[in-house]
């Protein structure tokens, strides 16, 4: 297949990595990209969160299947963008640094009418995946995100350090890496916008992002 994919080297290479051997082609804007929309069997856009107008692009490529980074923007809320004119088959995926490279791809979709041919293309991508629900966070991006608040709460109240917590974490959850190692990895930029993006859809208490983390997201 040819992929294009819409962002930056990073993303390219956690699809080289995740997907194996494809024509590739890595654009780092919408408007270079669209020229190659058409011509390609599948997008991956890690930067529609970005700037959400850019869906546009897809509104009139009926027959063009995306998979559109929505851990920090829904589906729906970018159907609505667009008054619902977008023709393109889009679907959602967890695209956040570190986590498209994972033995399962977490998706959503807009139509229930569009999970055949979801399942085709991960078998094309020879990939398992999730399906989960189309809202802000997506299911691991909240989970992670709420956990990376919750250790900056407990670093700014004197409780522990963060070497301390990033170790506590790993020995007693068997977590791959401790919160403050998590929240470097995927960039504090992505923690403090999905946690934001998450709290004005749900409201919850869990999601309100520590002063600290929004002191440091400030500074970075």
């Amino acid at each position: 297949m040819q992929i294009l994919v819409i962002g930056e080297e990073e993303h390219l290479s956690e699809c080289r990595a995740k997907f194996g051997d494809h024509r590739y082609i890595l654009e780092k804007d919408h408007r270079q990209a669209e020229r190659f929309v058409s011509g390609s069997d599948l997008i991956f856009d890690f930067i529609l969160d970005e700037e959400p107008f850019q869906v546009e692009i897809y509104a009139d490529k009926a027959d063009t299947t995306v998979f559109v980074n929505t851990a920090k923007i829904s589906l729906a809320e970018l159907s609505n963008l667009s008054d619902h004119s977008i023709r393109a088959r889009l679907f959602g995926f967890n695209g956040l640094p570190t986590f498209v490279n994972r033995e399962v791809l977490e998706v959503s979709v807009l139509n229930d009418s569009d999970r055949p041919k979801l399942d085709e293309i991960c078998q094309k991508l020879n990939t398992a995946y999730l399906l989960v629900d189309d809202r802000v966070g997506m299911v691991t991006p909240r989970i992670v995100g709420m956990i990376i608040n919750e250790a900056y709460y407990t670093a700014q109240e004197g409780t522990a350090s963060r070497e301390d917590i990033d170790q506590a974490m790993k020995l007693g959850t068997n977590y791959p890496y401790g919160p403050f190692e998590w929240c470097k990895r995927i960039g504090i930029k992505h923690v403090y916008e999905l946690l934001e993006a998450v709290y004005e859809d749900t409201h919850d208490e869990r999601y309100k992002i520590c002063p600290l983390l929004k002191k440091e997201y400030l500074l970075a």
